[in-house]
């Protein structure tokens, strides 16, 4: 048997399974960190065609965010909303439930 990158096995789930994308990005949001959603966030990258399809829709350079897309970036807001429309998504704000 032969193995697979993780990024490639999760890209591969997305594509299969968007709603699983979604629920994945949004339960991040909720708990995780920033370095998980950019981790994510590439792996849709791949899924969505690769990243220098997802920078040319996002009207990025595609270098710039290979780098914006590691565990370290740090994405402008104007940045990842690009991302997410290049990828038919957006962000979203609701009302956080009282403990």
């Amino acid at each position: 048997m032969r193995d697979r990158l993780h990024d490639d096995a999760m890209a591969e789930l997305f594509e299969q399974d968007p709603a699983y994308a979604l629920a994945m990005l949004n339960s991040i949001l909720e708990d995780g960190e920033q370095g998980e959603l950019l981790i994510a966030l590439r792996q849709m990258a791949k899924a969505y065609g690769g990243v220098q399809a997802i920078a040319e829709k996002a009207n990025l350079n595609t270098t710039q965010l290979y780098r914006t897309l590691s565990e370290e970036g740090n994405p402008a807001l104007s940045s990842l909303t690009a991302i997410l429309k290049a990828m038919g998504l957006r962000l979203a704000v609701e009302r956080v439930r009282a403990a």
